[in-house]
C-alpha cells in the first residue's frame, strides 16, 4: 500500500509516517518513481509506535524496544522491561519536580491572597 492509504488506516498523517521511516521504527520499499510502498503489517507497526508514543517513549527508546518485538526472547524481553522501567522512573521523577513546581506555584498564590487580602482591609 502506499503512504496515503496507510496513513487513512492507521489514522495517522503522512508526516509522521516519514518521521518514523527516518527515525527506522518503519520500513518501506520504494517504487521506481520513488514512492513509499508498505506492506499490511505497517498498520499493526504504526499503532505499535503510536502506543510507545503514548506512554511517553522517545523514538531512540522505542528503537531501543524494537528488538523484543521483532526478534522475541527471553533476553530481548528481559532488555525491554528493564529499558521500560528506567523510563518509568524517569517519569515518575519529572512527575515529583511537577509537583514540586506547582506546589511553589501555589504558595506564592497564597501569598498573592493574603497581599489582596490586606490591601482590601486597608482601604476599607
Amino acid at each position: 500500500m502506499r503512504i496515503g492509504e496507510l496513513s487513512a488506516r492507521a489514522g495517522v498523517s503522512v508526516r509522521a509516517l516519514r518521521y518514523y521511516e527516518e527515525q527506522g521504527l518503519l520500513i518501506s520499499t520504494r517504487s521506481g518513481s520513488g514512492q513509499r510502498h508498505y506492506t499490511e503489517a505497517a498498520v499493526e507497526r504504526v499503532d505499535f509506535l503510536q502506543r510507545m508514543y503514548a506512554a511517553g517513549l522517545s523514538s531512540r527508546t522505542i528503537a531501543e524496544l524494537l528488538p523484543c518485538v521483532e526478534s522475541p526472547s527471553e533476553e530481548t524481553s528481559d532488555a525491554a522491561l528493564v529499558r521500560m522501567a528506567e523510563e518509568r522512573d524517569r517519569l515518575s521523577a519529572h512527575i515529583a519536580d511537577l509537583m514540586r513546581t506547582r506546589d511553589a506555584l501555589d504558595g506564592l498564590m497564597a501569598t498573592n491572597r493574603a497581599h489582596r487580602e490586606r490591601l482590601r482591609t486597608a482601604t476599607a
